[in-house]
């Protein structure tokens, strides 16, 4: 009877010791090797954030508001990062600029045909259309304020926001 308890005895120890749990250690290694989970919207901050820095402004030419054979690849670039993988729920926003040569009105209104030319361009790249938001800023939003041609040229633009 000794012998069968001495040998259960032995074949618990065995088994408890062949079943113990890792260490704290052995866990923490395991768990750091693994990137922190991101929430969907993180993840799509993250690309909105990265998208935000690679767009180009679009510029115009002295009281015109069509894109010009030179802007048009830069529609195009902003185009490709728009229709990026992942990047559909982000929503854009145009804004549309003058220089200070016109009335108020008259600006205001050049602003709004400036970022619908580009909204239509951005369209025919195949960004969705219910993804595009147009805004004038006219003269008011100017990001140079010498009296200068170059200083004018700065502020005939579309910028473009980001949101979702």
């Amino acid at each position: 009877m000794k012998h069968i308890v001495l040998t259960s005895v032995a074949a618990a120890t065995l088994f408890l010791v062949g079943c113990s749990k890792k260490t704290p250690e052995a866990m923490d290694m395991h768990m750091s090797n693994q990137a922190p989970m991101m929430s969907e919207d993180q993840k799509l901050a993250e690309l909105a954030k990265s998208i935000q820095t690679q767009i180009q402004n679009v510029y115009f030419e002295f009281d015109k508001y069509n894109v010009s054979p030179k802007m048009s690849s830069v529609v195009s670039n902003n185009a490709a990062l728009f229709n990026q993988p992942g990047a559909d729920k982000i929503n854009i926003k145009i804004e549309g600029n003058c220089d200070e040569w016109g009335t108020d009105e008259y600006n205001y209104a050049l602003g709004l045909k400036r970022a619908k030319a580009v909204k239509d361009a951005l369209v025919n790249e195949g960004v969705n259309v219910n993804r595009l938001s147009v805004v004038s800023y006219g003269e008011s939003n100017p990001v140079c304020t010498e009296k200068s041609k170059s200083c004018d040229a700065q502020n005939r633009r579309d910028e473009f926001k980001l949101h979702f």
